[in-house]
């Protein structure tokens, strides 16, 4: 039940009355007799409520606010002060119409008309008697319309069952007046008066806290006694409610005495943090509101803030979980959400950026001036994720670099070597203590924008544990169809990665998962040559160096032939940076003497490095000597460069066994057992006597034995030096040679060929035997690294003996028989 309002038509809203403005009614039976047998007009003006229903018997203050509303009570009150008041069907309509209204309705005395200063009128009405809107006949100035009596089926006075009834409504509307704190005890007592049987119902069915369909609905209902039960079906649902908030509140008020305790507290110390120039939680959290209406958002995103923002706006400032949702929303502020750097397509300065950061490397550079002119076109990122392989030092990581500075793009890297938790890649979730986005998310925060330029360094080094596995982190990370909406466990959203780009770093593909490997396009790198160092040095190094150590091109200078005997003698390596270290060492050396003001040479000579860095030791191996059988030299690639490789045979008598030695993997050894499988079946071919090769054992040794070697390129190497051997004939002088051999004598192409050809030069190798197939990887070399070398192509291994193999007898050669 509730108190009695002030209903508004216009606006829903419900002014309490204060004590003395509290109507009462007390409608005794003779008055109610009185009402049943008034006689009703043919037609009423009608009023319309907005948001309540008017009960026969029922006394309620309305204001009205409608000019329609106004004239039609003016009107009335003027003349017989008896109007026709009905509930609307729709509450927000302002201009009902005859099909906007309920049919049935209650029939109201004006008692007093009030007007108020705001120009609203209010009106106090009691109801007669019910009636049902036969025919509207105008709706200007306001509804008018012809009615007839709705008549009310009333049970025999000697009815127990409805009084009953009746004493159940009075028992129960006075417990929930008891119960409510809002219903004024005074209420009581009316109640208790109350001696109509239908004003008692009226009365209670005015006064609950039913909508405007409910109290319509019971309204409508003709039988007193029907009206009556549903009444008290009401009742009793809004005392359990009762019931139901009172236990609850009991339950709860120690809590919310506790809370409230709290809140204080929180009051004063947010005072005093303000007086000491703090920061108070509710200023925090509207700086932040106000810094996310600049950010560049979605909607998802937007109310996904918004709902977090309202979060920590609830919680405790001294929980735990609130400074991991401070921070949550903060890494959401900082994120660049939809902020982009304008990107510089000027392919010609991005040429010349890569060609003044790095000398050589013309594959690479090429290749990377495609992809930015791809870009420029197509003007998305959706372009296979470049993986830089190659030997360390050789400028992977800085090729990145400088395609950032081309682009103007920012630059970010991640080393990734070592890693080995899927929580670096994907961010831990918010419930651990200590979490944090993954390195993807933190590196773009750093950045401050969604396209930088994003160097994956070491992905062959990422390892994997009971922790999971970080490469299968990444392979969301780097498909251009999956990234637009890469998901972090801190974030606990899609985060579009599309625009940026990403170049990943490895010095073995091997190790690298194969779905990840698929998803990215690999350039290989090699190493670079004794005379790209040279120029690296000169142009590069030397003056980093210099500047570094704080000295000038003036105070000291280096020439380019003792820049190739720091490299020849003090270094072994495919990329510059053990060079880039020799070089400090060969300028400290100079520098202290410029600080101790001793006399020392502004030219570096031979004499300088030697005193700087030592004898050398590195040395590159000569090709031998054609005076003993069964050495042949052939052509090797490591992870460091090209390198000459001796193969050695002998043979003694025994049963024909074969013995290889020098820390030779499967395949080569497979290749030494081919080789002399195939000299056994072709004997008569090349002039031997498979019986006689048969009385003997061989012994093939690779030197440099702590070296481990495999790959099958030594192949037609090994069967040249068992045909020298068993034949006792001289290799040819200055002769090296790479290729793999089948058992049916076909030669086959090998790899790393720049690499093992520019190792041949540096050896003084003179002619060397590929396979036909290799002449293309000849053709990318530049003419002036291979001047003076003279290439024979081959096929078969007839050929390969046929140039390698002279007439010639070798120096104490051994009988065979």
């Amino acid at each position: 039940m509730s108190q009695h309002k002030i209903f508004t038509l216009d606006n829903l809203s419900l002014q309490e009355i204060d004590s003395e403005a509290e109507l009462i009614p007390l409608l005794t039976p003779e008055d109610e007799e009185e009402m049943i047998n008034e006689q009703l007009p043919d037609s009423l003006p009608i009023l319309p409520l907005r948001n309540t229903v008017l009960f026969p018997g029922v006394v309620i203050p309305i204001t009205a606010g409608r000019d329609k509303s106004i004239k039609l009570i003016n009107d009335a009150n003027a003349g017989d002060k008896i109007i026709g008041v009905v509930a609307q069907l729709n509450e927000e309509d302002e201009d009902p119409t005859q099909n906007d209204i309920n049919k049935i309705g209650t029939v109201a005395s004006i008692l007093r008309v009030l007007k108020m200063p705001d120009g609203n009128v209010t009106v106090i009405l009691q109801g007669k008697k019910r009636f049902e809107i036969d025919e509207v006949t105008s709706e200007s100035p306001y509804l008018r319309a012809t009615i007839k009596e709705v008549e009310e089926k009333r049970p025999s006075k000697h009815d127990t069952e409805f009084k009953a009834i009746l004493e159940s409504i009075k028992e129960l509307a006075i417990q929930i007046i008891k119960e409510s704190p809002n219903i004024p005890t005074e209420a009581t007592f009316a109640i208790k008066n109350i001696e109509s049987q239908s004003f008692l119902i009226n009365f209670v069915s005015s006064n609950m806290n039913l909508s405007v369909q409910e109290k319509q609905n019971l309204l409508t209902i003709n039988a007193l006694k029907e009206r009556a039960l549903e009444t008290l079906r009401f009742m009793n649902i809004e005392m359990q409610k009762l019931e139901l908030k009172n236990d609850i509140q009991s339950k709860v008020r120690f809590d919310l005495d506790q809370q409230q305790r709290e809140y204080f507290l929180h009051q004063q110390m947010k005072t005093i943090q303000e007086e000491l120039g703090g920061v108070s939680q509710e200023q925090e959290i509207e700086e932040m509101r106000q810094k996310a209406k600049t950010k560049k958002w979605d909607d998802k995103t937007e109310k996904h803030f918004e709902k977090e923002l309202s979060k920590m706006q609830r919680m405790n400032p001294n929980a735990p979980d609130f400074g991991i949702q401070r921070n949550y929303l903060e890494l959401f502020l900082e994120l660049p959400w939809g902020e982009y750097t304008k990107d510089n397509f000027d392919l010609k300065r991005a040429q010349k950026i890569l060609d003044k950061d790095h000398f050589g490397l013309d594959d690479v550079k090429k290749r990377m001036i495609e992809h930015l002119a791809v870009l420029k076109l197509r003007n998305d990122m959706k372009s296979p994720i470049i993986c830089l392989t190659g030997p360390p030092g050789v400028g992977k990581t800085s090729i990145g670099k400088s395609v950032a500075e081309a682009l103007g793009r920012e630059y970010v890297r991640i080393s990734l070597g070592g890693l080995r938790d899927e929580a670096e890649i994907r961010g831990h979730r918010k419930t651990y203590i200590g979490a944090m986005p993954g390195r993807i998310i933190q590196s773009l925060k750093k950045a401050g924008t969604s396209n930088p330029v994003f160097v994956l360094d070491e992905i062959d080094k990422l390892t994997s544990n009971n922790q999971g596995d970080p490469s299968s982190a990444l392979l969301e990370v780097l498909d251009p169809e999956q990234n637009n909406a890469f998901y972090d466990n801190f974030l606990e959203m899609g985060y579009d990665l599309s625009k940026v780009m990403f170049i990943a770093t490895s010095n073995n593909m091997a190790t690298i998962q194969p779905a990840l490997k698929d998803r990215m396009e690999v350039i290989k790198m090699s190493g670079y040559t004794v005379e790209e160092k040279i120029e690296i040095a000169r142009q590069h190094l030397f003056p980093k160096q210099l500047k570094e150590h704080g000295l000038k091109l003036k105070d000291l200078t280096i020439g380019k032939k003792q820049l190739e005997k720091i490299i020849v003698g003090y270094t072994r390596e495919s990329g510059v940076r053990g060079l880039e270290a020799k070089i400090a060492q060969v300028i400290r050396n100079a520098a202290k003497s410029v600080a101790m003001e001793e006399a020392y040479n502004v030219k570096v000579t031979d004499e300088d490095i030697i005193q700087a860095l030592g004898v050398p030791r590195l040395e590159r191996d000569k090709s031998e000597n054609n005076e003993v059988a069964g050495v042949v030299t052939g052509l090797a690639w490591t992870s460091v460069g090209g390198d000459i490789l001796f193969i050695e045979s002998l043979i003694s008598k025994g049963k024909g066994t074969m013995t290889i030695t020098g820390n030779l993997g499967t395949v080569m050894k497979e290749s030494a057992t081919i080789a002399l499988e195939y000299i056994k079946a072709n004997a008569e071919l090349l002039g031997l006597d498979a019986e006689v090769i048969a009385k003997y054992n061989i012994h093939i040794h690779v030197p440099e034995g702590a070296t481990p070697k495999d790959g099958p390129s030594a192949g037609i190497a090994m069967l040249t030096s068992l045909v020298s051997l068993f034949t006792q004939k001289r290799v040819k002088k200055s002769l090296a040679m790479t290729g793999e051999i089948t058992l049916r004598g076909k030669v086959l192409p090998v790899g790393g060929i720049k690499e093992k050809i520019l190792a041949a030069k540096r050896a003084n190798i003179k002619e060397i035997i590929l396979c036909k197939e290799n002449k293309a990887d000849i053709d990318e070399i530049k003419p002036e690294y291979i001047e003076g070398l003279t290439f024979h192509y081959v096929k078969e291994m007839s050929e390969v003996l046929a140039i390698a193999i002279t007439k010639d007898k070798v120096k104490n050669a051994k009988v065979i028989d």
